[in-house]
């Protein structure tokens, strides 16, 4: 499924992202049975609920003011990712939302209620999954053992103000580093070391207790070393380092210390894995500074000199190049090649959806949609190019069958609203138009613009009481939901 247009910043206090990058560790083998029961860390600041509910409007303030992915694939690689740690992970006291942004700086982030963006740059500069695996491990920790409530319960003891000063301090260094790192050097509430190692042992713990996750959850504890090493290599004399190392220099005393704690877990022979290396040429095509041109060049260099761990994700990186290029005819040839050997990959099934409705062939591609979800009816990327296809081909009724069935599986997706959008919009359906477009705005915290949709939409359902009624619901959720944000 081709991706979508990205949505355009909007000016909001509440868009500085939440975050806690990479920093810090110690010498030890650390288990995860050793960890500190944190039920109640942080309560009388923030408490669970209140996190959760800080975090879900944070969510929608970014959806409207970051370049987030829309890429069903990509997001089904990421959340598989995030989910195989985390069901490794203890403390887990809310659910987990993993995204991704477009950006081609090094970092991660985790916020309140356990939401974790990673840039798409990361993917370009991990050589392989532990490497990736070592980062989102470690902000997993950062929510599990709430070291951003407990930062700022040790803020609010030096008063309000200084909680305030710290959290604002905090939010606009991972939107802003240089800016940032100033207001944090003349926020009181981080100008005393007592504060400062604070955050350190934070760092420190995330390190520790992320490695040992990731070796439950099977991965290579060395790739957390690896990518330090790799990292300090790259930016050892830039004067633009990235912004995970802008916010948390990375000194050699953290890669010894690394390499050390991983050296005590048993040696064991691990496997790469192919869906992490069609994840980094799916981006490395579509989501990264290079032309498609140039993505060609660097996948047939690849093929010639057999530099690649698996050619699969580098004819895969080919045939999305071709495609890019509108050569439908050449990266159909690859593609099948590779799905001759894997018919049900999802990152195969995607292309070929979209080489198919591009050379006019959608009902093949329906018909190929179809028989997949037979196998599994409740899969994202299937469901998502399945509606797709219905609106190229013209048949919206059917797409917002598939589209329902999404929304009702990923209430956190904007995706469906926006394919509900054209659906109605074919079907000459104000009404329901104007209904997705409020559920569209209401998940980027565009609360103003979705109570006018409703009331657009109230409008036109005058004579149907049972339709302006559920109408009126809508619109006291959403006034309640806009006097709960404007509170925060």
């Amino acid at each position: 499924m081709k991706k979508f247009p990205i949505a355009k910043l909007a000016k909001s206090a509440l868009g500085c992202l939440v975050g806690l990058s990479l920093s810090g560790g110690v010498v030890a083998n650390f288990k995860a049975s050793d960890l500190p029961d944190l039920g109640t860390a942080a309560v009388n600041t923030l408490t669970i609920e209140k996190e959760m509910h800080v975090g879900d409007a944070y969510m929608r303030v970014i959806r409207g003011s970051a370049p987030v992915v829309s890429d069903p694939v990509l997001n089904q690689y990421l959340t598989e990712l995030g989910d195989k740690l985390v069901s490794h992970a203890h403390n887990v006291r809310t659910p987990f939302t993993f995204f991704l942004l477009r950006q081609d700086d090094i970092n991660a982030f985790a916020f309140f209620g356990g939401h974790i963006g990673i840039h798409t740059g990361l993917f370009l500069n991990a050589d392989n999954e532990a490497q990736l695996a070592s980062v989102v491990a470690h902000e997993i920790t950062h929510v599990t053992q709430r070291h951003l409530a407990r930062s700022m319960e040790a803020a609010n003891k030096t008063g309000p103000a200084a909680m305030v000063g710290m959290l604002g301090a905090i939010l606009l260094t991972i939107a802003a580093p240089q800016a940032g790192m100033a207001a944090l050097a003349t926020t009181q509430a981080l100008a005393t070391q007592s504060k400062i190692n604070y955050t350190r042992a934070h760092e420190k713990e995330a390190d520790r207790i992320g490695m040992s996750l990731m070796v439950e959850a099977g991965f290579d504890p060395q790739g957390a070393p690896d990518f330090f090493q790799k990292l300090a290599a790259r930016y050892r004399y830039s004067s633009k380092p990235p912004q995970m190392l802008l916010t948390h220099p990375l000194p050699e005393s953290r890669i010894t210390e690394a390499r050390n704690r991983a050296a005590n877990y048993p040696k064991r022979r691990y496997k790469n894995n192919l869906d992490y290396h069609l994840a980094r040429s799916r981006i490395w095509v579509r989501f990264s500074p290079i032309s498609p041109k140039s993505a060609l060049a660097k996948y047939n260099k690849e093929l010639r000199t057999n530099k690649y761990i698996f050619e699969e994700s580098a004819q895969y990186g080919k045939a999305l190049a071709l495609f890019s290029l509108k050569r439908y005819q050449e990266s159909s040839e690859v593609l099948d090649a590779l799905l001759a050997k894997d018919k049900n990959n999802p990152f195969y099934i995607d292309l070929k959806t979209d080489l198919l409705i591009e050379t006019d062939n959608t009902d093949e591609a329906i018909e190929l949609l179809q028989s997949r979800l037979k196998l599994s009816p409740t899969n994202p990327v299937l469901l998502a190019n399945l509606a797709n296809a219905f609106l190229e081909a013209k048949q919206p009724e059917k797409a917002i069958s598939e589209l329902q069935t999404l929304a009702f599986l990923d209430k956190q997706s904007t995706l469906p609203y926006q394919l509900m959008t054209e659906a109605y919009r074919q079907l000459g359906d104000k009404t329901n138009r104007h209904l997705a477009q409020a559920e569209l705005m209401a998940l980027s915290a565009n609360y103003d613009g979705a109570i006018d949709q409703l009331n657009y939409a109230y409008q036109l359902t005058r004579n149907q009481p049972l339709e302006t009624a559920r109408i009126e619901a809508r619109l006291r959720q959403f006034r309640k939901a806009k006097s709960d944000f404007e509170e925060l």
